[in-house]
């Protein structure tokens, strides 16, 4: 049968497959890759599958799950929607126009007869990415795959080769003070105005180093707890810090800047997601530049704010990949133009073959 990516797309984004509801979209790739006639692997509703044998291995990985619909979609969030050549739709963007730009690519060079020397090209399409909590797809499902020996991640990137990404340090500062009666304020040390002090002296504080993709370290407070009763001074006052790390500063570096700068005791609430980057000079990288070349695209490397499951092959050279605007991500006007969904097939194609023939 013809492998028709808009088709698979389509298909995927009909399917309201939300953290830990994968099955349904896990069921509709296992059926177009077997129909295609190419075995699928399956764990859960984690699917992979690929075409070739030997040692070295090119994995291409997406994501199958979305986040719920936000309040202002223009359309039906789970009915794709065609208008003036973009398709609409939660997911459309978020990821899955990449994971059916990675099926079709590799279905269709299998139906052509090509296969890689000397290796093997595998796709692996998993979970649970969005939550970004104790249990993620990609991790669980990896040991279980070929040995990677380079990767690509399906993320939206306007088809441009992000080769570094941020990483997340949550900080979580306790500030301790004494309680009293509210009336008798002066006889208790608030820790809420300690936390008030604290907050803004992040805000002031800055990192002297910059990585070149991914410029300066950012941070911002997200949540603050403290106080028991109107009526009590609080002895105890909690906020966190979501950091944005890059290669220049280890956690750790991190997190002592922080301790010497706040009056607050700072703990580590998640060290998990560390930042990961490639160099330019790696086999994944100038397969994907030479691919650009031979379609006469323009490919420009670049860093990503943006969290993705690079973070589990950050031992392996890596490229995060893939048609669609980020900024579209996560929001009611979530969609991609169609031509760019047809477009990175074509980079996925060319970028496997280029990878192959080094």
């Amino acid at each position: 049968m013809a492998v028709n990516v808009l088709q698979i797309l389509e298909g995927l984004v009909a399917i309201p497959s939300l953290s830990r509801e994968e099955k349904a979209a896990a069921d509709f790739v296992q059926q177009t890759v077997e129909s295609a006639g190419v075995y699928c692997n399956r764990s859960g509703d984690n699917v992979w599958f690929g075409i070739g044998e030997g040692d070295t291995c090119l994995l291409l990985n997406s994501h199958l799950d979305v986040v719920p619909p936000s309040q202002d979609h223009p359309y039906d969030p789970f009915t794709p929607t065609r208008v003036d050549g973009r398709l609409f739709g939660r997911g459309s963007v978020d990821a899955k126009a990449s994971g059916s730009a990675m099926t079709a690519a590799v279905l269709q060079l299998a139906a052509e007869g090509w296969r890689p020397e000397g290796g093997r090209v595998v796709v692996a399409l998993t979970t649970c990415e969005e939550l970004g909590g104790g249990y993620n797809g990609l991790e669980d499902t990896r040991p279980k795959l070929p040995r990677v020996s380079s990767a690509i991640v399906g993320e939206p990137t306007q088809l441009q080769p992000c080769i570094a990404q941020k990483g997340l340090l949550i900080l979580r500062v306790d500030c301790r003070g004494r309680s009293a009666h509210a009336a008798r304020s002066a006889e208790g040390i608030n820790a809420i105005e300690i936390a008030a002090r604290d907050i803004l002296a992040t805000q002031s504080m800055t990192f002297d180093k910059a990585d070149s993709y991914l410029g300066p370290v950012t941070s911002t407070v997200t949540v603050v707890e403290g106080g028991t009763a109107r009526n009590v001074v609080p002895d105890l006052c909690k906020f966190w810090i979501d950091v944005r790390s890059t290669p220049v500063y280890t956690h750790e570096e991190l997190t002592a800047l922080f301790s010497d700068t706040l009056e607050g005791e700072v703990n580590v609430h998640s060290d998990r997601f560390h930042p990961v980057s490639t160099e330019s000079d790696t086999d994944i990288v100038e397969s994907v530049l030479r691919a650009g070349t031979t379609l006469g695209r323009e490919m420009k490397p670049f860093g990503s704010p943006t969290m993705s499951d690079w973070i589990f092959l950050r031992d392996v050279p890596c490229v995060k990949l893939g048609p669609g605007d980020s900024n579209l991500s996560h929001t009611g006007r979530e969609s991609i133009e169609l031509a760019e969904v047809e477009a990175a097939v074509e980079v996925y194609k060319e970028t496997i073959r280029a990878y192959f023939r080094r």
